[in-house]
């Protein structure tokens, strides 16, 4: 089925349930140039007259779309949130939103977004980096041990999520899940993303454990390799 034009959707959408909305993004697949047949619209609503912050779904002109309303101040503590996060969402919807309406509000917005990317998450201290240490240490053992494959695969899904993040993180960089997981390795280093994905896939593939644990050693041992010894934690 050919769907009609997201932006003209998009711009419907917006004059049919949003009319008087001070500003309005489209973001999303559509406008990194990334859909697929599933993809939905991202619609990012900036109206004054709303008392809080609030996302809701609907179809349109056969396109799925997910609509998060805020008003002038109810975003900040989204951005907030994604910051301590380290993943964020609303901030980078709008900052790589394509403006569908604004009354004068965008621009700073945008702007504000622009520069949480930029700065990135917060750094990790040291005692949240040896706790991260232990965790994908204890994860690395019960993945190396494990003898059942039904429980192999859901310890190596963990530890791929794990590694990630320490990767990322250590490295002052934006995480992400699912399939952001592999496009925020991709905006660190391509490199490490093409070890990684290939030692995952090798894995699943053919049951070979030895590069996803060569890869998770060579990511700890600048902190110190594998962490179990002496790991106290309220004491």
């Amino acid at each position: 089925m050919n769907k009609h034009n997201p932006m003209e959707v998009a711009q419907k959408f917006v004059h049919k349930y949003f009319p008087n909305c001070n500003g309005a993004l489209l973001a999303g697949s559509v406008v990194r140039g990334e859909a697929t047949n599933t993809s939905d619209l991202d619609i990012v609503i900036f109206d004054d007259t709303v008392p809080s912050s609030y996302r809701e779904s609907f179809i349109e002109l056969d396109w799925p779309i997910e609509v998060f309303v805020h008003n002038a101040s109810s975003y900040k503590p989204f951005f907030e949130s994604d910051r301590e996060r380290a993943r964020p969402s609303l901030p980078r919807m709008v900052s790589e939103g394509i403006i569908l309406r604004d009354d004068g509000v965008i621009e700073s917005i945008k702007k504000e977004a622009a520069e949480l990317l930029n700065e990135g998450p917060e750094k990790w201290s040291e005692e949240i980096v040896q706790i991260k240490r232990y965790f994908l240490t204890d994860t690395l053992d019960d993945f190396i041990g494990c003898s059942n494959r039904a429980e192999e695969i859901f310890i190596a899904n963990t530890l791929a999520e794990l590694l990630s993040e320490f990767v990322l993180r250590t490295n002052h960089c934006w995480i992400g899940t699912s399939k952001w997981i592999v496009r925020s390795l991709l905006a660190y280093d391509e490199d490490f993303t093409n070890q990684f994905v290939e030692a995952f896939d090798t894995y699943y593939k053919t049951g070979d454990k030895g590069k996803v644990i060569h890869l998770v050693e060579v990511v700890m041992e600048p902190f110190g390799g594998r962490l179990f010894e002496g790991f106290s934690i309220g004491k």
